[in-house]
C-alpha cells in the first residue's frame, strides 16, 4: 500500500466524476448495460405501485418520520441515529462539508465520490491506495495514524472485495470518523461483515444505498446511520425536505420484512450468476485476462492488456462496461463488469472473444 495527496478539485489525473452511467448515456443508451451496478429488472411491480400509490400527496410536504422509525427498525437502532439522505451520494457532500477534519483519508480503489466531495469542500485528500499484489486487500496499519476522516467501501466499488469486519472496525480511534460505504452490502448473502446497526464502535458512521438493489437510481434514497451528534450535525447541512415524498415511502418499503426476503433471495441468485461471470472470464486466462477476486459484490473488476481498445470494440458488438482508469490505483488495463442473468452474461462472453480476436488479431 502507499499514499498519494492531492487538493481542489483536481483528480491527480483521475476523472472523479465518472461513473458508469457516462457509458450508456447519449449513444449508447442502446447497449447492453454491464456499465451501471444497479440490479436489472428492477424497480419490481410492487414498489413501482407503491411508489405510484404516493403521487397523490404531492401537495403535502414530505414527512420522513415514518421512513425513518422503519430504518431505524430494520437496524435495531433509534431513529436518532438514523438520517435519511437523497441518495448515498448525498451523504459523501454532508460529511465533507460538516465535519471539521483535519487529515481525510480515502482508501482506493473504491468509489470516487467521497473524494470529490472533500476536495470541492476546499480539504486536502490523502489516498490510502491498495495493491494488487495484496488482492486489494485493507491493511488496517497502512492508514495513518492520526487520519481523523478515515473512507472505505464494503464490499468495495470497484475490486469487489469484501474486507472483514473487524480489519475495517480496527481503523477506528477516539477522535476518528470512520465512514464505511455500505451501498453494495444488501448484495452480499446474509449481509456478512456488515457494520450497520453497530454501535460499538467509536466514531462510526455507515452508508446505505437503496438504489443499487431496488432499481431507484433515479429518485435518490439512502440513509446514514451514525451516532446521534453525527446524525444531528449532518442534519444542520442538510436544505429542508431533502427526500422527495415517494422517495420516503421506498424508503419505508424496502426496509419491510416482504422486501428484505427478497433482497436476501436476489443476492444469493446475483452470488451463482456472479460465479458464471468469473468461471466465463477465466476461460480467457490465456489470453491474459485477470479477475480480481474473490469478488462479492455486483460487479467484478477484470484485468487485461488494451483493456481501453477491447472495451471499445465491445461498444461495437453492443455492449457497455465501465472503464476502470477513473479509480485511483488503477489504470487503463482495468474495467469493470456487472453481474446479469447467464443468458446476458453468455452474450457478453461471446462478444468478448470476439472483440479480443478482432484487436489481437
Amino acid at each position: 500500500m502507499r499514499t498519494d495527496e492531492g487538493s481542489g478539485g483536481s483528480g491527480d489525473g483521475h476523472d472523479l466524476r465518472h461513473h458508469g452511467d457516462a457509458e450508456v448515456r447519449d449513444g449508447g443508451s442502446a447497449l447492453i448495460d454491464l456499465a451501471v451496478n444497479v440490479r436489472a429488472d428492477t424497480p419490481p411491480a410492487w414498489l413501482r405501485e407503491r411508489i405510484a400509490g404516493s403521487l397523490g400527496g404531492l401537495a403535502a410536504y414530505p414527512d420522513g418520520r415514518p421512513a425513518r422509525a422503519a430504518v431505524a427498525a430494520r437496524h435495531g437502532l433509534p431513529v436518532e441515529r438514523v438520517l435519511l439522505t437523497a441518495g448515498a451520494a448525498e451523504a459523501f457532500v454532508l460529511l465533507a462539508r460538516a465535519l471539521k477534519v483535519r487529515r481525510p483519508v480515502v482508501v482506493h480503489p473504491q468509489f470516487t465520490e467521497p473524494e470529490a466531495a472533500l476536495r470541492d469542500a476546499g480539504h486536502t485528500v490523502e489516498r490510502v491506495l491498495l495493491r494488487e499484489s495484496d488482492g486489494f486487500r485493507l491493511d488496517p496499519a497502512a492508514v495513518p495514524e492520526d487520519a481523523d476522516l478515515v473512507l472505505i467501501g464494503n464490499p468495495t466499488n470497484p475490486t469487489s472485495v469484501l474486507h472483514p469486519a473487524e480489519a475495517i472496525a480496527r481503523l477506528a480511534r477516539p477522535g476518528r470518523t470512520l465512514v464505511v460505504d455500505e451501498a453494495f452490502m444488501d448484495a452480499v448473502p446474509g449481509e456478512r461483515e456488515a457494520l450497520a446497526g453497530r454501535t460499538d464502535v467509536p466514531g462510526l458512521v455507515v452508508l446505505r444505498s437503496l438504489t443499487k438493489t431496488w432499481g431507484l437510481a433515479g429518485l435518490r434514497v439512502g440513509y446514514v446511520l451514525a451516532a446521534p451528534e453525527t446524525v444531528a450535525e449532518l442534519a444542520r447541512a442538510q436544505p429542508l425536505w431533502p427526500v422527495s415524498a415517494p422517495a420516503l415511502v421506498a424508503a419505508e418499503a424496502c426496509v419491510a420484512p416482504r422486501a428484505l426476503a427478497e433482497a436476501a433471495h436476489a443476492a444469493h441468485r446475483g452470488a451463482a450468476d456472479r460465479a458464471h461471470l468469473v468461471a466465463g472470464l477465466e476461460e480467457f486466462a490465456p489470453e491474459g485476462v485477470w479477475v480480481a477476486g474473490p469478488a462479492e459484490g455486483p460487479f467484478v473488476l477484470v484485468r487485461m492488456a488494451g483493456a481501453a481498445a477491447v472495451r471499445r470494440q465491445l461498444r461495437v458488438l453492443g455492449y457497455a462496461v465501465r472503464r476502470g482508469d477513473t479509480f485511483p490505483g488503477l489504470d487503463e488495463q482495468w474495467m469493470r463488469v456487472a453481474v446479469r442473468d447467464r443468458g446476458t452474461v453468455n452474450g457478453f462472453l461471446l462478444a468478448l472473444d470476439r472483440a479480443l480476436t478482432l484487436i489481437r488479431g
